[in-house]
């Protein structure tokens, strides 16, 4: 039996002194006064808890600011943008309305039904990941698939700046070859400049490694540039992420669009949807600022290497410089060893072959370390016999 029916059976059942109950009980003699008079006016309901919730609240969020909140929620998702707290306070700044927390709008999100409850998930502070510390430090390039309206099956170049995020070029053909890839990489260059670093995956487009079939396009405009490009491991598309996740944000725009009947009319889509994502959309990645805001905050990095001009007519390899101070290739099928000095042992380097002429460079600053003639008669070429 609760204390509160205890209290009213004594008073009201009993007859007992109101002051006497509270003394014998331990209670206040107000407490024993308000469960009598709410017994009085409430009958057996008296006996039930009841809620200490104050009937108002002044920090509580107008009808009208919420539904504001509901109406850019279902805007944003309609036309397949982010719909995020964040992103939805941005906007309603923008509008000229004062947003409320973020916590407090996905409580209205999460009231009105619009945010399923998910199971706990691993905590923010618990990743480990990389972001280059300059605009133009590192450029991350992958192609994705979209399908046309007429059921052509089209591909699509992104490039992103991994400080920034900025989407430094989006492109989209039939079908792209080695030689397109660079001519969107110039593109994209001429309008932010150089980076230091690319980073792709393995497509054929990207790298000749995997292929036997020597270097690609871009291999070798990199090489020319000063561009160090690099490539992710063999079936770990993490190491490219920034990219990968851009290709969710951009055909989740994409699917809530007009399916583009051409080419040119997709290329507008993504037109568009850069400069929204580059200068309006707010990016949770750099602490709610645009990409654009991002790029232009920083000093920008630029390529560190010397550029090496490579004739088509060369065979390029990439080899490392042995503990002995020597490479290694094969000629008709015969193993000739390079001397190129102690002082480079362990050094990563491109040779450039053609016929009997080889040249030697440094992979990280483009330097020339040796060129010479093979002498096919002699299994090692000592430092001595170089010839330029």
């Amino acid at each position: 039996m609760s204390m509160a029916r205890v209290v009213i059976t004594a008073v009201v059942l009993e007859g007992r002194n109101k002051s006497e109950v509270a003394r014998d009980y331990g209670v206040s003699r107000r407490w024993v006064q308000k469960l009598v008079a709410r017994y009085e006016r409430e009958g057996e309901a008296a006996f039930e808890p009841h809620s200490r919730r104050p009937r108002s609240n002044p920090r509580r969020v107008s009808a009208e600011l919420e539904e504001a909140v509901v109406t850019w929620r279902k805007t944003l998702t309609e036309t397949g943008l982010d719909a995020g707290a964040e992103t939805i306070a941005f906007h309603l700044g923008e509008a000229g309305i004062a947003p409320p927390s973020v916590a407090t709008i996905w409580r209205i999100l999460t009231r009105r039904g619009f945010v399923t409850p998910q199971p706990h998930k691993r905590p923010r502070s618990s990743w480990h990941r990389f972001q280059a510390v300059l605009p133009n430090e590192l450029w991350q390039a992958d192609i994705t698939h979209w399908v046309l309206a007429n059921g052509r099956d089209v591909e699509i170049l992104n490039i992103i700046d991994d400080h920034s995020r900025l989407l430094a070029g989006s492109t989209a053909r039939v079908v792209f070859k080695a030689g397109d890839v660079v001519t969107d990489l110039h593109a994209a260059m001429n309008r932010y400049g150089h980076p230091e670093r690319l980073l792709t995956d393995n497509g054929a487009v990207f790298t000749g490694a995997y292929r036997g079939h020597g270097w690609v396009a871009l291999e070798r405009e990199a090489v020319a540039l000063g561009i160090k490009l690099g490539h992710s491991k063999p079936y770990h598309p993490t190491t490219c992420g920034k990219v990968e996740r851009f290709h969710q944000t951009l055909k989740k725009w994409l699917a809530r669009q007009p399916r583009p009947r051409t080419l040119a009319h997709l290329q507008t889509q993504l037109d568009t949807f850069a400069a929204y994502y580059n200068t309006v959309r707010p990016h949770r990645g750099i602490d709610r600022r645009t990409p654009a805001a991002a790029f232009t905050a920083r000093p920008h990095a630029g390529p560190s290497r010397q550029g090496v001009l490579i004739d088509e007519h060369y065979r390029v390899r990439k080899d490392r410089v042995d503990r002995d101070g020597k490479l290694t290739i094969r000629h008709n099928s015969r193993l000739h060893h390079i001397g190129i000095g102690h002082r480079h042992a362990g050094r990563r380097v491109l040779m450039l072959v053609h016929e009997l002429h080889i040249r030697v460079l440094a992979e990280d600053t483009g330097e020339l370390i040796r060129a010479l003639t093979l002498d096919p008669t002699r299994d090692y070429q000592p430092q001595a016999d170089t010839a330029a």
